[in-house]
């Protein structure tokens, strides 16, 4: 990327989404540090952190805050996509796996939407709720960074939205995976880190205190 690259735009609150992606019960609990001990430790003592980090200072210049879960809209999961059919998962509606983990859990009225697909865009009114919002850039984090991540960050490129991966604020099953997943949809979005993005979102909390 150069200086020049329009998704190096500055930030505008008024305009800017922070968006966390399935980090819910059903994908990280204590269950998992066995299982997936890569995936558990990462998510542990990186990612979420670093989304708990974002939301402070996304909330703190006025940056809406919106989560979506993976979630059916009935307790069979009969809507759900044919992925996540032949996948073999549901989480039903209303479940305590569908909930988002406590450590960043929503604020206030935070939307929450509830998803079916990988990417938010195909089984969500997401597109409809950023228009209305006046929003044309999502900062986006959360889980996989290599499935519903890279989803959803393609989708909102083709969508008109400038996307930004925070990078060290997402996670999957392997170091690899996260690279390769970072390297495929470079082209689609800006790539950057949580202090990146919190030392931007500080200048423009100073400005909205100094102004109030």
């Amino acid at each position: 990327m150069t200086p020049t690259d329009p998704r190096k735009r500055p930030i505008d609150p008024a305009r800017t989404a922070l968006l966390v992606i399935d980090v819910q019960n059903a994908t990280f609990h204590d269950g998992l540090s066995g299982t997936e001990p890569y995936f558990h430790g990462r998510a542990r003592d990186t990612s979420i952190p670093n989304i708990a980090t974002l939301l402070a200072a996304a909330r703190r210049c006025g940056i809406e805050c919106i989560y979506t879960v993976m979630e059916s809209l009935t307790l069979d999961g009969r809507d759900r996509s044919l992925d996540y059919k032949l996948s073999g998962f549901n989480i039903p509606r209303g479940s305590a796996d569908a909930a988002v983990v406590a450590a960043v859990a929503p604020c206030g009225d935070e939307i929450v939407l509830p998803k079916s697909s990988s990417s938010l865009f195909n089984s969500t009114m997401f597109d409809y709720v950023l228009r209305n919002l006046g929003i044309d850039t999502v900062l986006v984090t959360g889980f996989l960074t290599d499935q519903c991540v890279d989803h959803t960050l393609r989708d909102g490129a083709d969508r008109g939205y400038i996307m930004v991966c925070i990078e060290d604020a997402c996670a999957t099953k392997s170091p690899e995976r996260h690279a390769n997943a970072l390297a495929a949809f470079a082209g689609y979005c800006r790539l950057a880190s949580t202090t990146e993005i919190c030392s931007e979102l500080a200048g423009l909390a100073k400005a909205r205190a100094e102004s109030d």
